[in-house]
């Protein structure tokens, strides 16, 4: 799995038409293959920053959409922000849930 965050700061003025702008990208980048899921979040105490989080089963598929149409909107969204955004892979080799803190609780220590 592969989980890719782009943080965009935006001017206040902006920000409404960006976050639609990157509301409306996500959905799109959400429905091509190999992606889990596409989310948009905006930093409550500061509302002027906007990320957009998506996770990829493979590195190939993140590959694959870089070099997509859809990615090269979201490059000229990056553009919009009033500094260079933070850009963001982690390559995530395990992942666990619930299991774990099962496992941590009924340890006696």
């Amino acid at each position: 799995m592969v989980i890719a965050i782009v943080d965009i700061r935006s001017a206040l003025d902006k920000r409404d038409e960006l976050r639609r702008a990157l509301y409306s990208l996500s959905g799109q980048t959400e429905a091509e293959r190999g992606c889990t899921s596409c989310r948009l979040y905006q930093e409550v105490p500061d509302s002027g920053l906007l990320r957009i989080e998506s996770r990829w089963i493979a590195t190939s598929d993140l590959l694959r959409h870089i070099r997509s149409d859809s990615y090269k909107k979201m490059l000229l969204l990056m553009e919009l922000g009033i500094e260079p955004p933070s850009i963001e892979f982690y390559t995530v080799s395990a992942f666990r849930g619930l299991d774990l803190i099962y496992e941590a609780r009924d340890r006696s220590d």
